[in-house]
């Protein structure tokens, strides 16, 4: 099945790989226990972008490191989307298409717009943003296809995409005329582990820093993927790891900001 976008250009991604039976949920798939972090734990505005790309990073920052530690590890990719698979190296996974990013329009395209008409079965995970989308009224997962900036492009939206549901990676797959982003299960349980507090703190601290988002909801969403139990005392978070951690927050301009940031030794 050959890949097309004809607002970008078009190109093709088309390579033989071994047949795999591809569901959005997958066979190998496991649940995964810990909480949604939108339905059960978060006071968060859905309709909110900032919001709920804040909830999602830190969770898909943790699995994005260790795929690319333990599947990715600087491999060649190729995608067959006729099989529905990624391959990294001789290693197929079963995808789901996100969307594309086109440099000659400079605009992202949904995947549930569906230009190419490929099998329904690739796109649940992009229908499944714009179900959400419409449920919260978040016109990013809504709207087929707009302009891209430092808040709207293609990592940004396949971090809450992938963000929503349980056990997704995702892979930029760059070509001549943009990219395509797609998401990919299989990968090994260990993809998906808990992060000690020495990950947590070294993620906190670089991404707080390289994005506009909201601290405390950052945190609290991460915390949360984690399974991390945690408590607050007014603006002070103390979260449970091995070691305790205790974070402290200000509000500035609505905007909630850690201000400090310490582990706990043992008795203190």
């Amino acid at each position: 099945m050959a890949w097309k976008r004809p607002r970008a250009g078009g190109y093709d991604v088309y390579q033989q790989a071994e047949e795999i039976n591809m569901g959005f949920w997958g066979q190998d798939r496991k649940p995964d226990s810990r909480h949604n972090i939108w339905l059960e734990h978060l006071n968060i505005e859905t309709g909110n972008w900032l919001q709920v790309f804040s909830a999602c990073l830190g969770k898909m920052v943790a699995i994005q490191t260790a795929c690319g530690e333990q599947v990715v590890k600087g491999q060649d990719w190729n995608v067959d989307f006729s099989e529905g698979v990624i391959l990294f190296g001789e290693q197929s996974y079963p995808l789901q298409f996100i969307g594309s990013e086109s440099t000659s329009s400079d605009t992202w395209l949904w995947g549930w717009e569906n230009i190419n008409g490929f099998p329904e079965e690739i796109i649940q995970l992009a229908t499944n943003a714009k179900v959400v989308g419409e449920r919260w009224n978040l016109e990013p997962l809504k709207t087929a296809e707009f302009s891209l900036d430092d808040i709207f492009n293609g990592h940004n939206l396949s971090i809450v995409t992938c963000g929503l549901v349980d056990k997704y990676c995702y892979y930029r797959g760059p070509h001549s005329g943009g990219a395509i982003f797609v998401a990919f299960s299989g990968v090994p349980d260990s993809v998906f582990a808990s992060v000690d507090v020495q990950r947590f703190v070294s993620i906190t601290m670089h991404y707080v820093q390289q994005f506009t988002i909201d601290h405390k909801i950052f945190v609290e969403g991460f915390l949360t993927w984690n399974n991390t139990k945690y408590e607050w005392d007014a603006n002070t978070l103390l979260a449970h790891f091995q070691q305790d951690l205790k974070i402290e927050f200000e509000q500035v301009n609505d905007v909630w900001r850690i201000c400090a940031m310490d582990t706990i030794l043992s008795g203190q």
